[in-house]
Order: structure tokens, then sequence, then C-alpha cells
């Protein structure tokens, strides 16, 4: 008796459509047109004798037995992406094709420094970099959109592998020649919560920035307003508060041009640890821990 199995393809549509919520969406990000991803949903459904999605005009549905089929099509394609890896991993280390995550308070800032050398030392690694919030960034890490991921803990990352990068130190903004300007350090408690800007959800380090002054009115009164780190210097340069930047962001001159000044954080866990992290026993392990070292290096 002849057993046909469905194919990874119609599993990364499938997937695709869950994640997207859109036929046309999910085309577009599968690289094929609708037509061609409906017909490859069809298939799959007339292969498995179920319906997987409700179809409508407004809305596409999934069964719960279609929500069992996605959860289970994740793992498959992850088992399949290390298969992959494994292959991959038992040539010339840090070569072929890498997926990498990360965090918006980050990219701009580490990767331009870390990257040049990284191109020049290895001319045959294809790092493809997205940016993404952490929750996204690890998202996409367990659901094998990603390698690895470069972001800040701590944060709730599950099942993972680590390697950390370097500390990075926590510092509060304001306009220079404010009247509450101390001369070195800020403690916590100096910090006026009705004039503190972070950024809105989605970004870590504003927990971090909260974490580190450990009070809890901050929270309650701070405006969670901003979208990028420039963004908030742009509004601290025009009066309207102050913040919370990383030392990476300092040291790559996001306050040139600006009269804004910065002074460290008095708190002992004024800092967030810049880490890279990937899928526990991933066959590619030994690459991520080189990487890791080569973006210390950098």
């Amino acid at each position: 008796m002849t057993v046909y199995h469905p194919t990874l393809k119609q599993l990364q549509y499938l997937v695709s459509l869950h994640e997207h919520g859109h036929f046309g969406r999910a085309a577009d990000a599968s690289f094929v047109s609708q037509s061609t991803l409906s017909a490859g949903l069809r298939d799959l459904e007339t292969l498995l004798g179920v319906v997987l999605v409700e179809r409508t005009k407004r809305a596409v549905r999934f069964t719960p037995l279609g929500l069992a089929v996605v959860a289970k099509a994740h793992r498959i394609l992850r088992e399949a992406e290390e298969l992959s890896e494994l292959v991959q991993s038992s040539g010339q280390p840090l070569s072929g094709e890498m997926r990498m995550s990360v965090i918006p308070t980050i990219a701009p800032f580490l990767l331009p420094r870390m990257l040049p050398r990284l191109r020049r030392e290895r001319p045959n690694l294809k790092l493809y970099l997205r940016e993404e919030t952490s929750a996204a960034a690890i998202e996409s890490l367990h659901h094998g959109r990603a390698d690895c991921v470069l972001l800040a803990l701590p944060f709730a990352t599950g099942e993972v592998e680590q390697e950390t990068i370097e500390l990075d130190a926590l510092f509060v903004a304001f306009p220079k020649d404010d009247p509450r300007d101390p001369p070195d350090e800020i403690p916590p408690e100096l910090i006026d919560e009705t004039r503190l800007l972070l950024l809105e959800d989605g970004h870590c380090l504003r927990e971090h920035a909260l974490a580190a002054c450990n009070r809890p009115e901050l929270r309650a009164s701070a405006t969670m307003i901003g979208t990028s780190l420039h963004t908030l210097v742009q509004m601290v340069d025009n009066g309207l508060g102050l913040t919370m930047l990383p030392e990476m962001a300092i040291d790559a001159g996001i306050l040139n041009g600006t009269n804004v000044v910065a002074r460290p954080l008095a708190s002992p866990t004024a800092n967030r640890e810049i880490a890279l992290v990937w899928r526990k026993n991933s066959p590619r392990g030994d690459e991520f821990r080189l990487l890791a070292e080569e973006l210390r290096a950098g």
C-alpha cells in the first residue's frame, strides 16, 4: 500500500498562513503566488482527508485539528532545518548561510563595529540579519525562522544555549545644563518619574531600565512612548524629559549633534547582558560559539 506524506513545502505554506493570517501575505512571505499557496494547502487537506482551515471572505480560521497540525509542522520544519545544519556544520566552520535576529536596541550600535571585520575574516559566511523585538526574535528562533538571536538578558528565552558577548551599562540622558546634573553617577532616587521617557511595549530595554532603578512608581508614572532610542534622544533634546540609554548607543555616537548629556546610573544592576542564543542541542552549536567569539573580538 502506497502512503503519501505531506511535503515540507505544504507544511511551510500552512505555517506561513497561520503566522500571517492572510493568504496574500502568506504567499508573499513564501515567495509564491496566492493561487500556488492555496492549491498547496488544498492538496494538503485532501492528502490528510481533513479540513485544516476555514475560509471565509473576511477571515482565515484554523480548525482545532488545524492548530494541532500547525504545532506539529513547526517541529517537523525545525527538524528539517537542523538536518541541513548538521550537514553544513560538517564543512568549514562559519561558512554558508546563517540567519540571525537582532533586537533594535543592539543592531544599529553593535553591528557596525563588528560586521566589517567579520566579513573580512569570514568571507564564506552569508549572515542574513533580521531586526525584531526580543519576543518576536525568540519566537523566530524556536519556529526555525532564525538560527540564532543577538539580544539583551535577562529575558525569557525558553530552552536555549547562550554565550555572553559583553555587559552593557545603563546611563541616564537629560538636557545639557540641567540644574539637577550631578558630577558623576545618578542614583535612581534622583530620577523624576514625571519626566522619564521610555521605549514602548515590546522593547526589553525598558524592563532592564526599570529593574535597575527598583522603583515601582517609575513603572506607573513613566511615559512609554518612544519607538526607538533615536526618537527618545530627540525628545530629550527638545526638553520633553529624560531617558535611559545603553552605553553601546552612547559609544556609537547617538548623542552627537544634540544638547543631551548622559551620566551612569548608580545601581548594582545598571547593565544588561548582551548574548548570542540558539536552540538547545543545535548541531551548529560549535559554530555559534565561534561566532560569539568573533563578536566579542569586535
